[in-house]
């Protein structure tokens, strides 16, 4: 089950028990990646973005984890920091809305009281904040544990924070987060290096989605240069998995890349976006990757597992409910045989 934004968190960021009967419902998947959360206050730019950086996050996260296991899952914890993808407003106390350079997000985006507003535009990080951002996804793995995940996968993908440093369009810096590729992804690098440091390079993943909508403002001839020299270097960090999410056009040079990826890298891969049961079966069958995962098919179709065992029908999409606050579309679903999940 890939994460999946939900925003049922409080207002301070906290998981809520509903979130727990929510994971719960799904723990048939082989694995559940649950949704981006924030490793700082600094990170949760969206409303009711869950986070994970203290102990009352922990412990309201381990209710989730309980239930996941309990009914024989697995769950990791995607570690996202939201970067100039934020409104200073979504910020929880003295939290501020910064990114590689101060270069803001295009577009607008949904905020506690004011509505849409304009993305913030964000502070440029200075090298003792680079520091302490790395330190605060290193805590967040450490507290990860605690709250009872069996892993994380860190969020390079889709425009955040390590994607900002990662991307020219974003990343205009000078000293050594900036500049060469090598010191665009010596951000990405430094935080998986550490967070694998301190649990184990075997609980530690890594989403990327190269010509996905963050990466085409950049020089397009590039990306799949930046994303296997960066694959190379993720074969040494020997971790549990490389993630490939499809999000934005069917890009053909992707699709390319994404093959160019499975040949280099060699460990273990997952690939997601727009898969069926059956592309999936034959993406696996044709080795183009070890692992499929499915997102938006998981919301309405809890039981997604055992509908593909069976055959059965999935259920519409319909995002009506996706990012409200009620358990409607949420944990209101029903299996194929009409009993309560």
């Amino acid at each position: 089950m890939a994460p999946l934004t939900r925003r049922r968190a409080t207002d301070y960021n906290v998981p809520v028990p509903m979130m727990a009967e929510y994971y719960g419902q799904r723990a048939g998947a082989g694995l559940i990646i649950a949704e981006g959360t924030s490793p700082s206050q600094n990170g949760v730019g969206y409303c009711n973005m869950p986070a994970l950086y203290n102990l009352e996050h922990a412990k309201a996260w381990k209710k989730t984890t309980d239930q996941v296991h309990e009914l024989g899952g697995k769950i990791f914890l995607q570690v996202m920091h939201t970067g100039r993808v934020g409104h200073k407003s979504n910020l929880p106390g003295t939290g501020k809305v910064l990114a590689p350079s101060a270069i803001a997000q295009k577009g607008e985006i949904g905020t506690y009281k004011e509505g849409k507003q304009p993305y913030t535009l964000p502070k440029e990080m200075s090298l003792p904040e680079i520091l302490h951002s790395i330190d605060e996804f290193v805590n967040c793995a450490k507290l990860s544990m605690e709250a009872g995940f069996d892993g994380i996968e860190i969020h390079g993908a889709h425009g955040y924070l390590p994607n900002q440093f990662l991307n020219k369009s974003s990343n205009i810096r000078t000293d050594i987060y900036g500049g060469s590729t090598e010191n665009r992804m010596r951000f990405m690098l430094q935080v998986l290096s550490q967070c694998c440091d301190a649990i184990g390079s075997n609980r530690v993943g890594l989403r990327i989605s190269p010509y996905s909508y963050a990466d085409m403002a950049e020089d397009l001839t590039e990306v799949s240069e930046v994303f296997t020299e960066l694959t190379m270097k993720l074969n040494s960090m020997h971790l549990a998995y490389v993630h490939l999410s499809h999000m934005g056009e069917p890009n053909p040079l992707k699709f390319e890349l994404w093959k160019q990826i499975r040949e280099i890298y060699t460990g273990t891969l997952i690939l997601c976006g727009d898969f069926t049961k059956e592309s999936a079966e034959t993406a696996i069958g044709d080795g183009a990757a070890d692992l499929i995962a499915f997102g938006r098919d998981f919301i309405s179709n809890a039981d997604l597992v055992n509908r593909f065992k069976e055959n059965w029908p999935l259920n519409d999409r319909d995002r009506t409910h996706w990012y409200t606050s009620g358990s409607k579309g949420y944990t209101s679903y029903y299996n194929y045989d009409n009993s309560k999940l």
